[in-house]
């Protein structure tokens, strides 16, 4: 099967999450860059990464790589590509273009002359012309440009790899998805111990957490992706794909979910539930000044409120009184906080171990991780202690390239895959996406 290059995107701070996904599918030549991760691999790999990555918002299969100084080289360059080889005048498309450059000002102009270059191609060699489509195109094409580099690419994805298709409905401005599970990835919690989320919204992080701990890919929820619409989409092999649940684990531990909002909880049940992960999660409406220490060793991971909605006095109040419960009822045990207010952190009166810079949306956050333990913080270094001694966080995860005489780790085949006793069978509905709208 042909190898290829392809490029996953992420959100700034989850890069080298994403690096350690793709190694661990079985990907090559897997390169780090900003807010992106470059690798190789064949046609099984592009399904794979859609399917089962947590912390990649698309795949994209770049068709070239060129260098332009205006709009006029761009279409020059684009218009001598053989798009026979990915479209026909019988199929739609659309262009989205992300452009970093003093060259190019206006995003939506590059994006124009591409659909020119490749309108003004079909109409010269046939006399017709495929259409642009902005809602569910038969092909989308990405351009980025930086200065003067561009790549213009095939995305694979279609609709953003966040949106996995568990959930109902949402609180006002829930957290991303992909955030979501690359927090609980950089944490190094995979279903060693009892998560809890005391702040937990319309139920993400735990969803998350759920399926991180059962090992179950993202994708299992979707209905379609863009590959689906591609001339040489191969059904069979990515209904192999869908349906191979040999990876997937037992959790036998449990995660809390609690919220003080009862919107927010009718919410998050009705997403859990579309999740099917239920029986993972208990559910209770309950303000985190009730929070009572767990009579099991387990790890905190939330997103409190930045103060959006919430006024100055308040906000400050919360996060005093979330450094108070975890001094005093979650000794022995590891929390980590997303904020991005440098006030609202120094509220919780801990120092934290660890400071990871991360982005929810436009706004720069920090993800920190406290160790909250009795007496004083030197005298609990020199003893050696470790809060996290029951699963992998002392770091965040470091990309390690795997080398060229390692091999892969081997998956189960399909013959031999076991169908678990407490779920259903995967039947995917097989129908074409514009049949299923």
């Amino acid at each position: 099967m042909e190898t290829y290059e392809m490029i996953a995107k992420t959100f700034q701070g989850l890069e080298e999450v994403l690096a350690q996904e793709l190694t661990a599918l079985g990907a090559n030549d897997v390169q780090i860059g900003r807010r992106m991760v470059s690798f190789t691999g064949d046609k099984e790999m592009m399904y794979r990464a859609n399917f089962a990555l947590r912390t990649a918002i698309r795949v994209l299969k770049p068709i070239k790589h060129f260098e332009a100084k205006d709009a006029d080289e761009v279409y020059e360059q684009v218009k001598a590509i053989p798009w026979e080889d990915y479209l026909d005048t019988n199929r739609s498309f659309a262009v989205d273009a992300v452009v970093y450059s003093e060259e190019f000002r206006h995003s939506m102009f590059v994006s124009y002359r591409v659909k020119d270059a490749i309108v003004d191609y079909f109409r010269e060699k046939t006399g017709k012309r495929p259409n642009v489509r902005i809602n569910k195109p038969d092909i989308l094409l990405n351009i980025h440009i930086a200065q003067t580099t561009c790549t213009l690419s095939l995305d694979s994805s279609g609709e953003s790899l966040h949106r996995r298709g568990y959930r109902q409905e949402a609180v006002e401005a829930p957290l991303n998805e992909v955030l979501a599970a690359g927090m609980l990835l950089l944490t190094g919690w995979h279903g060693e111990c009892d998560l809890i989320d005391p702040m937990c919204g319309s139920g993400t992080i735990p969803i998350e957490a759920a399926l991180i701990a059962r090992n179950i890919a993202p994708g299992v929820f979707r209905q379609g992706y863009a590959f689906e619409k591609w001339p040489d989409f191969d059904a069979d092999l990515f209904e192999t794909i869908y349906n191979d649940d040999s990876q997937e684990r037992p959790f036998n531990h449990k995660i809390y979910a609690y919220d003080n909002s009862p919107k927010a909880i009718a919410i998050a049940a009705r997403n859990i539930k579309a999740a099917g992960v239920a029986k993972d999660i208990t559910l209770k409406q309950q303000p985190f000044q009730q929070f009572e220490k767990p009579a099991q060793r387990a790890i905190i991971v939330t997103n409190p409120p930045y103060g959006e909605r919430i006024s100055a006095n308040d906000l400050l109040g919360l996060y005093a009184m979330i450094g108070e419960r975890l001094k005093h009822e979650f000794t022995g045990n590891t929390a980590w906080i997303l904020s991005y207010r440098e006030e609202c952190f120094e509220q919780i009166g801990l120092k934290p171990s660890t400071r990871i810079p991360l982005y929810n949306g436009a706004l720069e956050c920090e993800f920190r991780k406290y160790e909250i333990f009795e007496g004083r913080y030197r005298e609990f270094r020199e003893k050696g202690d470790r809060l996290d001694k029951d699963y992998n966080a002392d770091n965040r995860p470091r990309y390690r390239a795997r080398t060229d005489d390692e091999p892969r780790q081997r998956r189960t085949p399909w013959n031999e895959r076991r169908q678990p006793s407490d779920r259903p069978p995967r039947h995917r509905d097989t129908r074409s996406r514009n049949d299923r709208d």
